[in-house]
């Protein structure tokens, strides 16, 4: 029955889709038009889809998805003139109109035309739809020229093209271009004519990094860039009244005795010098800095009385009244130097590092000659921000434990809070909700049931604050700034009811070029973590509890005591107690994986009870070739590294405490946790045509415990599933290892993932996603030593789970929702012989959906 249903909805759909794209797609074009169907390009008798070819054509076919033109049907279904139609069918009777009449007034007869169910539905129509490509053969020319112009930009100045038009049935065409390129045209010789001598030297020092070389085709892409590369050289080495348009068309002359190819030559003037209505011209020279004014507020300049000045290594400093800021301060972010040749360069970083300042707005750096002429002033003009700045932001939110929730942040920030452009942050945080999650007890019966509040203190220096002089190391055109944070947390009727203390210092610095790279060095990272309420334990995690009810139905103790009136383990005395008396033989339990899975949630209640002491460093590092929020194509790499508790380790031998229940080393009496963790993540995005891409992503980590402990804290370990990750599963259902996820959130220490998603638009900013992610964790290297659970070597990698499905996406510009739907199509929590999905599993109610805001990744 049910393969009967499944089979008559596929028909069902199937005839729909027939009937949709039946409906004539050339009903809004003339009798004597057609509609353009399709563009075919042809290059050197081979078919080609190149999307660079496509785009220099100046017409093209409506849309299509999946072989359907659904933009165009929808523009079909409009009317051409609704609102006119709609007056000459009110004309076309006259009693029509005094029947409306006597029903509606006059002006609501006549607003009638324009509602949405007369003419809206049609302008609604035109607007999200597409109108017809109606074939237009002075397009076909224009796109001939351009093609044209296309290939002899790239060296093939033989080219030559034909086109044809292919009647089609139901009123189509098809277009066909085709194009003989004939040998591209190779540089044989490069020659220079530059008028400036100075000019002439310059270029003679970069001729080596040239875009222009010989024994290649000319490229008139390589040729821009050529252009904007020699200029840019030029005025990073002194050439101050340089600009892009001294570099003048090239001569290229083909060599009549040699077939394809040619001669190429540079050619560069003067500089041309404007005198009143008169101009002339003069070589070009080099130019040094002579002085650098730093002028801290912009009403500086124009004042002549009430100005403090003040000169620092070469720095003149002028403010009104005395001077707010520390010199040499500002002078770490000032690239500008006296003695130095003028450079672009220069100014560009001096921008940038006095903007990630953050006191001041964007810089306005000018030049003006000395008296000498051949030397450059340099006034740098700055505007500060506000001292203070306030911040205060309220949200309201819904998750599956909080129905309701409404929470709020406030922050003040003191800039140059030192006279070293320091910059300090303190904000508090807070979040009030309500919930009828069963963990929850709420004595008071107060809407509000569940609080969270906390507040941080950050303080930011704009260099490296550390005893010794690391500029060798860590120059300041890398931007260097270090951080100092404090901050704690507290949540009441929120799980265990945690209590978080944490403090970091950590530096941060980074490479802007062709790529970016990022440096971050945590010198500590301190978190204490406290729980105030383990006797909810067993309320939070449910799913543990069940199983272990279950289990003492099966193995019951020789005294009720534990059990409630309705036979269930009592909370939370009679779970714990139960598992003890299980460990300590006092419950016999036959079946020896039943014992196993009984110990197992003694063991992870114990592990996730205990508070927390973790000091760590750690070393990230990142690599983008993204400039762009826009770009399509790029690569990203992180790494990182992190070690924690050798420190504590140390200071607790030496102050020689007495050891924890589970033969552990404490400080302050807590256990302390000691790991190293690395991580690596690999993310590629590729053009494939227009407006589709491939994204790529790789995610590997582990995290191994040693010394004082034998397992991960909780906030340090890895889950899977989940709206970026593994999409089939939700977060933390998936693993570990072939394990049926036998907790309420599975979590370990080892965790691989790939993910694959090819992105195109449907229309407009409507974007799919078909996906692909694989991926688990598993515990290695702990104290986990079921095989279901623990990764065994390259046999394990069969247990990667693997989750396919399909997404939407709307982009807003600033911001992407997204929603996705994934099926579990390869279960490692089956048997091996059942872990590929079958027919029966393709339903909606075997999927997960997850919602998210921007890409996964």
């Amino acid at each position: 029955m049910r393969l009967r249903n499944f089979t008559s909805k596929i028909v069902l759909f199937f005839l729909l889709g027939i009937f949709f794209y039946s409906c004539s797609e050339v009903r809004k074009i003339q009798k004597k038009q057609m509609l353009l169907h399709e563009n075919k390009i042809i290059v050197n008798d081979k078919p080609s889809n190149i999307e660079e070819l496509e785009i220099q054509l100046y017409q093209k076919p409506n849309s299509k998805f999946l072989g359907f033109k659904p933009r165009l049907q929808l523009y079909n279904l409009s009317k051409k003139n609704a609102d006119s139609s709609y007056t000459a069918w009110l004309q076309k009777n006259p009693k029509r109109i005094e029947r409306m009449t006597n029903l509606y007034s006059k002006k609501q007869v006549n607003r009638l035309g324009k509602s949405f169910f007369v003419s809206g539905y049609s302008n609604f129509f035109k607007r999200i739809g597409e109108a017809p490509a109606v074939l237009d053969t002075s397009k076909i020319s224009k796109s001939k020229i351009r093609l044209y112009v296309y290939h002899f930009n790239r060296g093939f100045f033989d080219t030559k093209i034909t086109s044809k038009v292919d009647s089609l049935k139901k009123r189509k065409a098809k277009v066909t271009y085709t194009i003989t390129t004939g040998k591209p045209y190779i540089i044989d010789s490069i020659f220079r004519k530059i008028d400036s001598p100075i000019a002439d030297s310059l270029f003679v020092e970069i001729s080596n990094k040239s875009l222009i070389k010989t024994g290649e085709a000319y490229n008139k892409n390589n040729w821009d860039e050529e252009k904007k590369r020699i200029s840019t050289e030029f005025r990073n080495r002194g050439l101050y009244h340089f600009q892009e348009n001294y570099i003048k068309i090239p001569d290229i002359d083909t060599i009549k005795k040699q077939k394809n190819k040619l001669n190429f030559t540079y050619n560069i003037g003067n500089r041309i010098v404007k005198n009143g209505d008169s101009t002339y011209t003069e070589p070009f020279k080099i130019y040094k800095i002579t002085k650098v004014n730093i002028f801290t507020d912009k009403q500086v300049k124009e004042k002549t009385v009430g100005i403090d000045s003040t000169s620092y290594k070469n720095f003149n400093f002028y403010s009104s009244g005395k001077l707010k800021y520390r010199p040499k301060a500002l002078v770490n972010s000032i690239f500008i130097e006296e003695g130095k040749l003028f450079s672009d360069h220069d100014k560009t970083l001096t921008t940038r590092s006095l903007s990630n300042l953050k006191i001041f707005s964007f810089p306005r750096i000018q030049y003006v000659e000395d008296a000498s002429g051949n030397g450059l002033i340099a006034n740098i003009v700055l505007t500060p921000l506000k001292k203070y700045n306030f911040n205060v932001n309220f949200d309201l939110s819904h998750s599956n434990i909080q129905q309701f929730g409404v929470s709020g942040f406030m922050g003040v920030s003191f800039r140059n809070i030192f006279k070293g452009a320091e910059i300090l942050d303190i904000s508090t945080r807070g979040n009030l909700g309500t919930s009828k999650d069963p963990s929850i007890k709420n004595n008071t019966n107060a809407f509000f049931n569940i609080l969270e509040y906390g507040a941080d203190i950050k303080l930011t220096f704009p260099r490296i604050f550390f005893p010794i002089n690391t500029k060798r190391l860590i120059k300041k055109e890398t931007f260097p700034t270090t951080t100092f944070l404090l901050g704690l947390s507290k949540q009441t009727n929120i799980g265990l009811d945690k209590e978080n203390y944490n403090s970091s210092f950590y530096y941060d610095w980074g490479l802007n070029k062709d790529e970016t790279k990022k440096f971050r060095f945590d010198l500590f990272n301190l978190q204490f973590v406290r729980n105030l309420n383990i006797n909810n334990y067993f309320r939070v995690y449910k799913y543990s509890y069940d199983t272990l009810n279950e289990l003492a139905q099966i193995y019951p103790p020789s005294s009720n005591e534990f059990f409630d009136d309705n036979g269930n383990l009592n909370l939370p005395g009679g779970a714990v107690e139960y598992i003890n008396q299980v460990v300590n033989g006092g419950i016999p339990v036959s079946n020896e994986e039943d014992f196993k899975t009984i110990n197992t949630i003694g063991e992870r209640r114990k592990r996730l009870i205990e508070n927390n002491l973790i000091l760590s460093s750690s070393f990230s590092y990142n690599l983008s070739t993204k400039r762009d929020i826009n770009d399509i194509e790029f690569y990203n790499i992180k790494a990182k590294v992190e070690s924690a508790g050798n420190i504590i380790d140390m200071v607790a031998k030496q102050k020689n405490e007495p050891f924890s229940d589970n033969n552990k080393r404490t400080l302050f009496g807590v256990e302390y946790a000691q790991y190293i963790k690395t991580e690596f993540e690999y993310i590629k995005h590729l053009h494939i045509h227009k407006k589709s891409s491939l994204a790529f992503r790789f995610f590997g980590g582990i995290a191994i415990p040693y010394g004082n402990s034998n397992s991960i804290p909780f906030s340090r370990s890895y889950f899977a599933g989940g709206s970026n990750d593994n999409r089939g599963w939700q977060a933390y259902s998936l693993g570990p290892g072939s394990s049926k996820s036998i907790n309420d959130f599975n979590e370990a220490n080892l965790k691989l993932s790939t993910n694959l998603e090819y992105r195109f638009n449907i229309f407009k900013s409507l974007n799919g996603a078909l996906f692909a992610d694989a991926g688990n964790i598993w515990n290695t290297l702990d104290n986990v030593e079921d095989e279901k659970l623990t990764f065994n070597g390259f046999k394990s990698l069969r247990d990667i789970a693997v989750g396919t499905g399909f997404g939407l996406r709307y982009d807003f510009g600033f911001f992407v929702v997204r929603g996705d739907l994934g099926l579990k199509t390869y279960n490692p929590a089956k048997e091996y012989s059942q872990r590929w999905i079958n027919a029966n599993g393709f339903g909606f109610s075997n999927t997960v959906f997850n919602i998210g805001i921007n890409y996964p990744f």
